[in-house]
């Protein structure tokens, strides 16, 4: 029932990049005046990489289950 070694530096590496990809470097790129569907660049970046987190999340747990 307990997490494997693998399965937690895969938890770790995600974690890691979830901080690098909400960092302040990488927010300041997309804070621009444009809009990407109507929705402003800023917006749709953070939803998108917190998508692209929550997959990923739920692909490293189903993998090790």
């Amino acid at each position: 029932m307990g997490l494997g070694v693998e399965h937690s530096q895969r938890l770790v590496a995600l974690f890691a990049l979830g901080c690098l990809l909400l960092t302040y470097p990488l927010l300041a790129l997309f804070n621009v005046g444009g809009t990407l569907w109507g929705v402003p660049l800023l917006y749709a970046y953070l939803f998108g990489a917190w998508a692209v987190l929550i997959a990923l999340m739920a692909l490293a747990v189903e993998r090790s289950s």
